[in-house]
């Protein structure tokens, strides 16, 4: 006699999700890009948050400033490039739109409470993934988990915590044990089944390229959900609808209808 597959635990989160907010079509990770993403129907968004040196939890993926703001001429010769070594009352100066396109000039970079704002008012999902300025691994997720029980306390649905960072997943798990966590992989290294499992982890968010039938049955006879990034090709999306992930992350809000 076979054993079936445990049932999955609850879900609450759509399947489509938009990356950075609205992947490439407006400047990552800002509420403008939020925005743009909410036009195009998406109810659920992925973005990148860090702390500034003085602990603001805010939006950004690289490490370092240079990619997506005006930091070089802002703060001039002799400064920091790294993002986390700056106080948010000079971030919050920065220019965070203008490397995209003029369309975006001036807009700011966005702190995690304003963004939270944006989502918990018009009832959207939000993945946050938190990514550590190195060497702040474990206090950024404390951090972040911290404020995001703040921010989202007495709602039905809270952000969903995700880090390639174990460190950094440990850390939320010891500070708010009580928000949901995915562990994010670039590749499948020993143990990292495991690894999801003792940070109590909902699921494990890969390279949509490391799914097929075994490691979704894998992940899925262990309880956690399937999630994938950054998925932007139509026969990339149907072959993951055809193994039964449970989300897709996306840059195309313009090529794919969550409805």
């Amino acid at each position: 006699m076979s054993l079936a597959t445990p049932a999955l635990p609850a879900w609450p989160y759509p399947r489509w999700v938009a990356h950075r907010g609205a992947g490439k079509l407006a400047p990552e990770n800002t509420l403008a890009a939020f925005r743009l993403g909410a036009n195009h129907g998406y109810r659920m968004f992925e973005c990148d948050v860090k702390l500034s040196s003085d602990g603001v939890p805010f939006l950004m993926h690289d490490a370092t400033l240079q990619r997506t703001t005006n930091a070089r001429a802002k703060l001039g010769q002799g400064q920091s490039a790294v993002g986390g070594d700056h106080a948010w009352g000079a971030l919050s100066q920065l220019d965070a739109g203008s490397w995209h396109s003029r369309a975006y000039a001036g807009e700011p970079l966005a702190t995690l409470d304003a963004v939270a704002a944006y989502c918990i008012r018009n009832g959207y999902f939000l993945n946050i993934e938190i990514k550590p300025t190195p060497g702040t691994e474990r206090h950024t997720g404390e951090m972040v988990a911290q404020h995001a029980a703040r921010l989202w306390a007495g709602q039905a649905v809270p952000p969903l915590l995700t880090s390639f960072d174990p460190e950094a997943l440990e850390g939320a798990q010891a500070t708010q044990p009580e928000l949901p966590r995915g562990l994010l992989l670039d590749t499948l290294w020993k143990g990292w089944l495991e690894t999801a499992l003792g940070l109590g982890c909902q699921a494990i968010v890969c390279n949509h390229a490391l799914w097929d039938r075994s490691t979704v049955t894998q992940a899925h006879s262990a309880g956690f959900r399937t999630l994938s990034y950054t998925v932007n090709d139509e026969w990339a999306v149907q072959r993951l609808i055809d193994l039964g992930t449970d989300a897709i992350i996306t840059d195309r809000v313009d090529l794919f209808s969550p409805a």
